[in-house]
């Protein structure tokens, strides 16, 4: 079997390949770091959202993200049970509060969140098999994934069998585990009953909340059901399928914030970095072979062959530059992801969405450098 001619011209200078290489990679790792960091952003986001069982949700229309919820009085979320569809409602206090790190007494913001342990909403099963833990009083349960700041509570729980620490200067305890994670707004998180969450901020208002969960009765149709609450309960509260309450979290992180936007325009500078490098790298090769390309003209090759020939070039340097662009990028996924605790993954949909993109790269960059053939006159050489 025949060496391809492209990979010979490439090979031929080994120190220009490897450069070419290098630049793809680096382009490569730009692309995987900028949109893993956006995937981070919006799936750590929504964490909490997939974990709610709830057909419907009611939140305030001032509410912006999990972080900046806006109370609005829970009469309207029992209003709903006037519905025949509404199986059940269930009320959820969300405030950000100052938690004591149990070993160094370092104070750090923490979300906590309170509902009725009566009935289980979060599918979190360490969650659901301690309700009745927290139905006692200052009993919390807390996040081992987050930030290591909050303290080594894991070890101090598996050690002394609870934990006893402050947040907002009150006295409470520990008494069980679950594993959620942070996000870019959230760093840490604790859950509690409604009652206890009232104790520990007392300047909230019992008949004032952040969510509402609406669980409906086995063959109502959500979508239905919502369009009847808007026209019910009015503009006082906005009523969210399951699905729409995660995009209105996501749309905030990729809308109403700028960092979603710096993390697409890092990866397009990489697209465009990786462009230049290979533009140069290409338009270099096809420089250096204008004579060797002008004989095989007058031997009677058309253009076509040419550009078949620069397109094989091009898509030789985006696999092989893909590579180790790949490689290094999940071993930074991992670094990332055991520094910071966020959720990022390579995933299969980001790995072949960057390997497109560097294909596409490499051939804008060859489709640009192969208009130096025009310059390979075959009279030029005899």
């Amino acid at each position: 079997m025949k060496t391809p001619l492209a990979w010979l011209q490439l090979s031929h200078e080994r120190m220009r390949l490897l450069i070419a290489l290098a630049g793809i990679g680096f382009a490569d790792i730009l692309m995987f770091m900028q949109l893993g960091f956006r995937g981070a952003l919006l799936d750590s986001a929504t964490l909490i959202h997939e974990k709610i069982e709830a057909d419907l949700v009611l939140i305030s229309p001032q509410s912006e993200a999990i972080h900046l919820m806006k109370p609005f009085s829970r009469r309207g979320l029992y209003q709903t049970l006037q519905l025949e569809e509404v199986e059940f409602v269930s009320p959820i206090y969300i405030s950000l509060g100052d938690w004591k790190n149990p070993e160094t007494g370092q104070v750090r913001t923490i979300m906590a969140m309170g509902f009725n342990p009566s009935h289980s909403i979060l599918d979190l099963p360490l969650v659901n098999e301690n309700l009745d833990q927290i139905k006692l009083a200052d009993t919390f349960l807390f996040d081992v994934a987050s930030r290591p700041e909050f303290g080594r509570v894991r070890d101090l729980y598996e050690t002394q069998g609870e934990v006893k620490t402050e947040i907002n200067n009150r006295n409470i305890k520990v008494h069980g585990l679950f594993s959620l994670g942070p996000s870019f707004a959230v760093d840490g998180t604790v859950i509690t009953s409604d009652t206890n969450i009232l104790r520990a901020f007392p300047e909230r208002r019992s008949g004032n909340i952040e969510i509402g969960l609406i669980e409906l009765k086995e063959n109502a149709d959500p979508l239905a059901v919502k369009s009847k609450l808007d026209s019910f309960l009015g503009a006082d509260v906005r009523v969210l399928t399951h699905e729409e309450f995660m995009d209105f979290e996501q749309g905030y992180w990729s809308n109403s914030t700028p960092i979603g936007f710096i993390f697409l325009l890092g990866a397009g500078m990489g697209f465009v970095v990786g462009t230049v490098i290979v533009y140069q790298i290409l338009y270099a090769d096809v420089s250096d072979h204008l004579p060797e390309y002008a004989t095989l003209k007058a031997m009677g090759y058309g253009d076509n062959y040419f550009l078949v020939l620069v397109f094989q070039e091009a898509i030789i340097l985006a696999i092989l530059g893909f590579i180790p662009g790949f490689l290094i990028s999940s071993s930074l996924y991992s670094l990332t992801r055991a520094a910071t605790a966020l959720p990022l993954a390579m995933k299969v949909y980001r790995l072949t969405t960057v390997l497109i993109l560097t294909i596409i790269m490499c051939f804008i960059s060859g489709a640009i450098a192969v208009r130096k053939l025009k310059d390979a006159d075959p009279a030029d050489i005899f």
